[in-house]
């Protein structure tokens, strides 16, 4: 049995990376990027969703410094949306938790399944989004 929720069909994928910089085109861009980051592969026997950011992660220390690089995209089109300071300092908080923790041998590569940062931040934009600009809401089925 698969979950489609976290399976990745290439041409969807490719579609929701919007170019225009319109919250619903961020919105679409940030929800692709973390669904890449965090959701990209289904471990088999455990069932439990993968994605690059854990993987690159088990190398020592360039790893989780690749995965810091990647999940500071989605600071950053936080940053173009215009929110505020303290939004931005709890995602990097999140990014820097998330990279500090991958320094720790093999707890911290543990711990890539149990704090993903990049979802987090995702919710967080998400809510800013909601309020902000409640057009770009949208409806999961």
């Amino acid at each position: 049995m698969t979950n489609n929720a976290t399976r990745i069909d290439p041409v969807t994928l490719a579609s929701s990376f919007a170019i225009g910089q319109d919250p619903a085109s961020v919105r679409a861009r940030v929800e692709a990027l973390e669904r890449i980051l965090e959701r990209a592969f289904m471990v088999p026997g455990i069932n439990r969703a993968i994605g690059p950011d854990a993987i690159v992660g088990l190398i020592p220390v360039v790893g989780d410094l690749i995965g810091a690089l990647m999940g500071s995209w989605l600071v950053w089109e936080a940053r173009n949306l215009g929110m505020s300071k303290f939004q931005l300092a709890r995602m990097m908080g999140n990014v820097g938790f998330d990279a500090a923790l991958g320094l720790v041998p093999f707890v911290g590569d543990a711990a890539d399944f149990m704090f993903r940062s990049n979802t987090r931040n995702l919710r967080i934009i998400k809510r800013h989004l909601d309020k902000h600009h409640p057009s770009t809401v949208t409806l999961a089925g």
